[in-house]
């Protein structure tokens, strides 16, 4: 439900309700509050950033300004996949990039040529900002513009004539494409760029350049009920780091006035928020689905996990902020495939979460304090923001009491704060009479506009939350109970060059079974308990099982070879040890372009394996090779030569096969590498015979 108060509309309510003799006069606001349209947007919660732009066609995360408009080009582009992807997924809205940094315009723009007029797209008829703006609306969504401050590629900017430009862009975006619910402005600005064939580094007064004061004015002129966002806001703010997470203690009220974009130290001194903050300025959590926020086909395999997208979800809208998920959509135009999926897994993980509020079908509330009639416990419970249990004004704590009709096992806590009359909670507890009587189960700061805590599985006759300090008489709008059920995804398989193997999934409470033979594993298979040796080549397959609900996971399968504890690296290069140290985060850099391996004994081998660099950044993946095998290190005889087909859209673990032939020594030789670079090589191993 939105909250849909102004500070008169407040006053208003609280002089009606002092007139109400059925009812106790509400709390007097605290201040800062939040206006109207931040309430609406505080209730989105949940939204798509997307990523499309020169950069998508030129495979970088910053261009230069110098790109030719003519390199922008889908194949596909459709607005409406999008937007659908969005819906489906219970997103309110999606924030598009209209102009990075490189300065290229998705709209046909009357202020540069550098523009989607001047690309191939629909023979440069084509304006993806309209279109984008039309899906979202035909879809119910809103709709958001990112436009960047900084332009590498005009000519005047860093001169008072580009601002005037910018704020012509900007009134082209808030005028021509209907309403817009957010404008995002980046705090990257000013450094090298083309700047209309300049080629040089231009720097500017991030704080006063832009004229901020006048630019937010215009948009205030233009969209009245649009929030901006940016580091100072003005009405919503960075939460200070690209991994979505928000902060234990997180303060929507902001000293406002004592930050500007791009500050250097905004994210140290400001990003959570301050209790004594002068202006109401809630945290957005903005994080991409990938490492990059632009597209790039080497990181089709690296969508974040379940289990990562659920500690965003959980730490973001979870810890009194807005979550921004970001999608780098693809060359097609598309949002791609392995996004959509893992972006289902959590929307369906999280609909499980809190598919049913135990607090409403089991509990019974008691409070051992309020202020009157009208801010009764019972408010917490009727799932509405505008009805709230409160203390009187010189009570700055309280405890509300749910009692269960029959012992009932939780592992998900949620609380919300009023918040129209602003954030009041410094600190509360949440306590659980269990067989054993009352013992404390957790304990936090703040709250804001929502509180989620993921919390050990719990059997309780009742639950007590207390407000332990706050700046005022709390405001208690929501609480609610649920049970998750666990996690149950495939085992993960690690294993130490010197043959020991550890199982692990990410929920406690999992049982994994596995078979050292290639058969399937079940329930009556070896149940894993602590690390095991295997010294040897065999398949090892592994299954997750959660013993209350009886789900299983998918299987993992491994093939294992021979341990590399006897290993030594004879290459010259940077960090040989990395190469055999079963850890694909580290990188062995080749002298020389090839990775020599003494194995310490004989072996009957039948293949090798070839791991690349898994950096973000990658560097000198060998795409052409030759494997060369030696009885005493010297005499070699080449046992296979070729080219890793897909290794530069899917660089993942690399298996080549031969006939079986006896060796001590391997020598990996790379003939070619993606960008010309020295070979590097995450980890290498053998195939031995079976």
């Amino acid at each position: 439900m939105i909250y849909r108060f102004s500070l008169l509309g407040i006053l208003l309510m609280a002089v009606f309700v002092s007139c109400n003799p059925s009812s106790s006069p509400a709390p007097a606001p605290v201040l800062p509050i939040p206006n109207e349209h931040q309430l609406a947007w505080q209730d989105l919660e949940f939204y798509g950033f997307v990523h499309f732009n020169m950069n998508t066609f030129t495979n970088m995360e910053w261009g230069t300004g110098a790109e030719d408009p003519a390199m922008f080009n889908p194949t596909a582009f459709d607005a409406n996949q999008w937007a659908q992807v969005c819906k489906d997924a219970g997103m309110k809205g999606i924030i598009i990039t209209a102009k990075h940094h490189d300065g290229f315009c998705l709209w046909p723009t009357s202020t540069t040529e550098h523009s989607i007029k001047n690309s191939p797209y629909k023979n440069g008829e084509g304006d993806i900002i309209r279109e984008i703006a039309e899906a979202c609306k035909a879809h119910g969504l809103k709709f958001g513009v990112y436009l960047s401050p900084w332009d590498r590629n005009h000519a005047a900017y860093g001169t008072p004539e580009y601002v005037e430009v910018f704020r012509i862009q900007l009134r082209e975006l808030l005028t021509q494409y209907g309403e817009v619910f957010e404008v995002w402005f980046d705090g990257a600005n000013g450094g090298t760029g083309y700047y209309g064939g300049a080629n040089e580094d231009r720097k500017v007064d991030k704080r006063n350049y832009y004229d901020w004061p006048n630019t937010y004015a215009l948009v205030r002129e233009l969209q009245p009920q649009a929030v901006i966002f940016g580091d100072a806001g003005p009405d919503v703010r960075w939460v200070g780091n690209e991994h979505g997470f928000a902060y234990e203690t997180t303060w929507s009220n902001l000293m406002r006035d004592s930050v500007y974009g791009g500050m250097p130290e905004y994210s140290e001194k400001y990003s959570a928020g301050q209790e004594n903050g002068t202006h109401w300025v809630p945290a957005e959590a903005d994080v991409s689905i990938r490492p990059g926020w632009y597209y790039h086909e080497y990181e089709d395999h690296k969508v974040r996990s379940l289990p990562e997208l659920l500690d965003i979800y959980y730490n973001s809208i979870g810890r009194n902020a807005s979550l921004l998920l970001n999608f780098p959509v693809d060359k097609r135009g598309l949002i791609h495939e392995n996004d959509v999926a893992q972006l289902k897994k959590l929307t369906d993980k999280v609909a499980e979460d809190f598919a049913t509020n135990l607090a409403l079908t089991h509990a019974s509330v008691t409070s051992d304090i309020h202020r009157g009639p009208g801010f009764e416990a019972a408010n917490v419970l009727d799932e509405k923001q505008d009805t709230y249990w409160a203390t009187p004004d010189d009570v700055l704590s309280g405890s509300i009491t749910l009692s269960f009709k029959e012992p009932t096992t939780f592992n998900r806590f949620l609380v919300q704060e009023h918040i129209a009359l602003g954030q009041r909670v410094k600190a509360f507890t949440l306590e659980a009479e269990t067989s054993t009587g009352w013992e404390l189960i957790t304990e936090g700061t703040t709250i804001g506009f929502k509180r989620i805590l993921r919390l050990d599985e719990t059997t309780a006759k009742a639950i007590r939350f207390t407000v332990t300090d706050a700046k005022a008489s709390p405001t208690i709008a929501n609480l609610a109970l649920y049970y998750a059920p666990k996690l149950v995804l495939a085992p993960t398989v690690k294993r130490t060059n010197d043959g020991l193997v550890t199982l692990s999934v990410p929920e406690a409470g999992v049982d994994i079974f596995y078979t050292l033979d290639g058969s399937i594993p079940g329930a009556t298979s070896q149940k894993y308990d602590t690390p095991f040796l295997v010294d040897g080549a065999l398949d090892l397959k592994a299954v997750a099982m959660d013993p209350v609900s009886g789900r299983q996971s998918d299987v993992t399968s491994v093939a294992l070879d021979i341990p590399k504890k006897d290993w030594m690296v004879l290459s010259a290069g940077k960090a040989p040890e990395n190469l055999i140290d079963e850890n694909i985060a580290t990188n062995y850099l080749a002298e020389n372009g090839e990775a020599v391996v003494d194995l310490g004994t004989v072996y009957p081998l039948a293949g090798f394996t070839y791991m690349p660099m898994q950096n973000r950044y990658m560097s000198g993946v060998v795409s052409g090779y030759e494997f060369l095998v030696s009885m005493d290190g010297k005499a070699w005889s080449k046992a296979a030569e070729g080219e890793f087909g897909n290794i530069a859209n899917s660089p993942l673990l690399q298996r080549v096969t031969f006939n079986p032939v006896e060796a001590r020594f391997i020598r990996l030789k790379a003939i070619k590498t993606l960008d010309g670079n020295p070979a590097s090589f995450a980890e290498l191993g053998v195939i031995t015979e079976r």
